[in-house]
């Protein structure tokens, strides 16, 4: 293994590093053509600080798959397997702030009744609707984060990555923005000046509970916690399924189970270790594929109280 990552599935994480590369470029493409036809809109403006912070994901993510394939050494003796948690952790940061920013922008906007204006502008000499090249900036940053999440969800799955699937999240976040964008720009256009506001307001709170989620979730694997799953802040199936396992291999002991960037450590305390030897995937229950998710096992024997005896 290397990084946290089996040898088979080597390809799957360069895969993964390929498309973050690439979207950090076509991101880069969207910032440029959303800053061009801006203008006034606020909505159009949540969009663009929405696709600027969308670049923290993939960004982290392409600096701990650097960093967690470096050896151990005198200050880092453990290796540094919890890379991915921290990025975890600052991916879900990003995720919760650009929902957040995005409400307090369109709440301002609404409570001090903003009334944006899109005016025409001159293209190669014929007279144009602002509004209509928003419009279609809207529509290309719909479709290049669209592509990019759905490239991105499988490959998260397949690596149990949480930087990598809060990254797709984001990528869903961007393209929902552009939808309300294009509906609060079509309604500044038929004279409604809320809509503009009340579109980007709405899609915010969808982006902001999914930031939470995302933030509970890391905020537990760095406490120890017990593993959560890909999509949620409740406990992953395959832990469950795991914790289960042991519980009934050892009756009486207690199964302590928390997650160290992709794979999960469990503890056994109160039973003593087989005598023979046995590899960690000879414990997972579920698919023999998956077994490589646990990482190590650790037993800790009941104590003996020496006083007692005589």
């Amino acid at each position: 293994m290397s990084g946290g990552i089996p040898d088979r599935l080597q390809d799957v994480m360069r895969r993964a590093e390929r498309l973050e590369w690439w979207s950090i470029g076509w991101t880069i493409s969207v910032i440029v053509v959303m800053g061009a036809a801006m203008g006034s809109s606020q909505t159009m403006k949540s969009a663009w600080v929405e696709d600027c912070l969308s670049l923290i994901p993939p960004a982290v993510f392409l600096i701990s798959a650097r960093v967690e394939r470096r050896p151990a050494n005198a200050r880092f003796p453990n290796g540094f397997a919890r890379v991915p948690s921290l990025a975890f952790v600052i991916a879900a940061a990003a995720l919760t702030a650009l929902g957040g920013t995005l409400l307090v922008d369109s709440a301002i906007s609404l409570a001090s009744q903003e009334h944006a204006t899109v005016v025409a502008v001159d293209v190669f000499g014929k007279e144009i609707w602002l509004g209509w090249i928003m419009v279609a900036a809207q529509g290309y940053s719909i479709i290049v984060p669209m592509v990019l999440g759905w490239l991105k969800l499988p490959l998260a799955k397949h690596l149990a990555d949480k930087t990598l699937f809060t990254d797709a999240m984001t990528q869903k976040a961007n393209w929902m923005t552009g939808i309300a964008g294009i509906g609060g720009v079509i309604g500044i256009g038929l004279g409604y000046w809320w809509a503009d506001a009340l579109a980007a307001g709405m899609i915010s709170l969808d982006i902001l509970d999914d930031g939470i989620r995302a933030l509970r979730a890391a905020s537990a694997e760095l406490v120890d916690g017990a593993p959560r799953a890909l999509d949620s802040c409740e406990i992953a199936d395959d832990a469950s399924a795991l914790h289960a396992a042991l519980d009934a291999r050892f009756p009486g002991a207690e199964v302590h189970l928390r997650e160290t960037g992709r794979v999960i450590s469990a503890q056994i305390v109160g039973a003593a270790p087989p005598d023979a030897v046995l590899n960690p995937r000879d414990y997972w229950p579920g698919d023999p594929d998956r077994a490589w998710r646990l990482g190590h096992i650790s037993f800790v024997p009941p104590s003996c109280d020496r006083g007692d005896r005589t």
